[in-house]
């Protein structure tokens, strides 16, 4: 699947993970105490798949970043990466970079000490244009989802029209 056409819509997880695997991760998520719903859970299912489209596709501007993510999300990879096989043939054979994408997980304290608030809040923005780019705006069902678009919903005021407007012209 490498390299899709620059106006190609992205394919949907679903058709990323195949249908068995994809019902399985809904499954188990959603047999988990306190879980939400499943449309909820396929959201965010949808949402990870999204962060590993996205990631695959540019790791010269992506790789190496703090996770943009709600934990969530990262509990959802972390659930892919344990099923070896599928989760290598996702990397290499059906996102669009077309290499494994490796996780490593950060402790508190190296959090803390970097990249700084201001490289954090730089990163952060970095993922919007390319997301609008691939998927179009953000819609309510992400936005709990991705942390720095929540923050600017939430507490900054804007809506996810004007998020995405903001995003406009800055992918190049």
């Amino acid at each position: 699947m490498h390299a899709p056409a620059p106006n190609a819509p992205a394919p949907t997880a679903e058709e990323l993970l195949g249908t068995a695997l994809y019902d399985e991760v809904v499954r188990h998520f959603a047999t988990k105490p306190d879980a939400p719903d499943a449309s909820y859970i396929r959201h965010q299912v949808r949402e990870c798949l999204r962060y590993l489209y996205l990631v695959s596709r540019h790791p010269d501007r992506l790789g190496g970043l703090f996770l943009p993510v709600e934990q969530d999300i990262d509990e959802i990879w972390h659930y892919l990466i344990l099923q070896t096989r599928e989760y290598r043939e996702l990397c290499e054979q059906r996102l669009p970079g077309g290499h494994f994408i490796h996780h490593r997980s950060v402790s508190y304290d190296a959090y803390q000490q970097a990249p700084g608030r201001e490289t954090a809040a730089e990163e952060a923005l970095r993922w919007i244009p390319l997301y609008t780019a691939a998927f179009g705006p953000y819609d309510e069902d992400a936005l709990p989802h991705w942390t720095v678009v929540r923050f600017l919903h939430d507490e900054l005021g804007l809506s996810l029209a004007e998020i995405a407007s903001s995003a406009e012209g800055s992918e190049s």
